[in-house]
């Protein structure tokens, strides 16, 4: 105690009374809680927290000072942006004391962020979150049918934007028939029924060609529902083509930027979807000009080049050709006959020589000079040419012989040569 240079003991304070802890805290608490029950505070939000129970707490803190802040699971529904760490904002709540930690805190009612409104910065927040994603990459726009036979309005049946489209569509096409899917626009569970709405009109049956979302203009307020994260996953899970024609021309939503095509008024949108008859018309009667000019000038072309034709000699003389190659075949044929003739002359000259060869060398030339041939005939050939003679040594008496002329031929037997006499003459 003398470290603090303490003069002594306090003396009880004698009839005064002595508080416990949770008097004095309730006595705070009943203070606090008096003196401000409405307050409007600004600061930067830190060390936010959001468990299941859906309350959400969080710290505001300054360059001067910090409070804890808690805002109960209703309020915390109710607000449209989302809370982060670093976020500026405005709070008016009141003030409460958390007895068991002896500390006070704000209970907020109301949070808006600062600088900015908070429908606007729930769909800066929303928009970049969705971006990031690719729901409104230019890659994945379809183009619409150039001439749509059935077409799909998402719009309130009562509005004007019903009225506007179905004018604009009678006056420019006649050839599409529109089916009118209604919903709410605006208001709580506007953004579902929307949903439900384009979803409905993804199982229609048959199928329609276009899809359109119209409705008027309005406040941020008015045209919350197409900037709501369901009718923006709706209009990007669509198998159709979807046009955006919500609001007026200074108005963009979510639901816009994540359409195929987007429109400035529910008007426009019908003039996006349906093409104009006259301008149809008109474009027709170009293009039958244009036909007529083209098939008019390749007609000319066409008659320039078989006028050339006609005058070439292959239609002028078209017999000429024939007529030459007649006269070719003629004289192939003359010189063939002519070849034909001299080699059946040299092979005739050819044959003959060789006759006269073979002639010179045959027995019959050799019998017509007085030489003749003689064979042995045996019996058992039957009077057949048997062995030629060449040395009568090789005759045996009675052998039958066949001789042979230049003209015909003679049989004759061997007989034994006669005895020759004394003075070797035949007896």
């Amino acid at each position: 105690m003398a470290a603090f240079n303490s003069p002594g003991p306090v003396p009880y304070p004698g009839p005064t009374p002595v508080l416990t802890v949770g008097q004095l805290t309730a006595e705070i608490k009943d203070a606090l809680e008096t003196g401000w029950p409405d307050v409007w505070v600004t600061g930067e939000v830190s060390n936010l927290s959001r468990p299941q129970s859906g309350h959400a707490y969080f710290t505001l803190k300054d360059d001067e000072a910090q409070i804890r802040a808690v805002m109960w699971r209703a309020t915390a529904a109710r607000v449209r942006f989302e809370l982060a760490d670093g976020l500026e904002v405005v709070c008016r709540g009141s003030l409460d004391v958390y007895a068991p930690r002896g500390s006070y805190q704000l209970v907020v009612g109301q949070i808006e962020p600062k600088g900015v409104g908070a429908l606007e910065l729930a769909l800066r927040q929303l928009r970049a979150r969705l971006a990031a994603e690719g729901l409104f990459d230019a890659e994945r726009k379809r183009p619409l049918p150039r001439f749509p036979r059935r077409i799909a309005l998402v719009t309130s049946p009562t509005g004007a934007a019903v009225r506007d489209f179905l004018e604009v569509v009678r006056r420019r096409w006649r050839g599409a028939d529109v089916l009118v899917i209604p919903t709410r626009v605006q208001g709580e569970g506007a953004a579902r029924e929307i949903a439900a709405a384009i979803a409905a009109a993804n199982r229609l049956s048959p199928p329609v060609d276009v899809l359109v979302v119209a409705r008027g203009g309005g406040s941020l307020e008015d045209l919350w529902a197409f900037n709501e994260e369901v009718v923006v996953r709706a209009i990007h899970a669509s198998r159709i083509p979807v046009v955006s024609g919500v609001g007026h021309e200074i108005d963009v939503t979510l639901a816009d930027l994540v359409a195929d095509v987007r429109a400035l008024t529910p008007s426009e949108a019908a003039e996006r979807v349906v093409p104009a008859a006259d301008e149809i018309a008109a474009l027709l009667a170009r293009h039958g000009q244009r036909l007529t000019v083209a098939l008019a000038a390749r007609a000319s072309r066409a008659r320039l080049r078989l006028e050339g034709l006609a005058s070439r000699r292959p239609f002028t003389r078209p017999l000429e050709r024939v007529h030459a190659l007649e006269q070719r075949l003629d004289e192939l044929s003359t010189r063939s006959e002519r070849a034909v003739r001299r080699r059946v002359a040299r092979s005739r000259e050819a044959i003959e020589a060789r006759a006269r060869q073979i002639e010179a060398l045959s027995p019959l030339a050799v019998l017509g000079r007085g030489y003749s041939l003689t064979h042995r005939v045996a019996p058992r050939e039957n009077g057949a040419p048997g062995e030629l003679l060449r040395d009568a040594a090789s005759l045996s008496p009675g052998d039958l012989l066949r001789t042979r002329f230049a003209a015909g031929e003679a049989y004759s037997r061997v007989e034994p040569p006669p005895a020759l006499g004394s003075h070797g003459k035949l007896g």
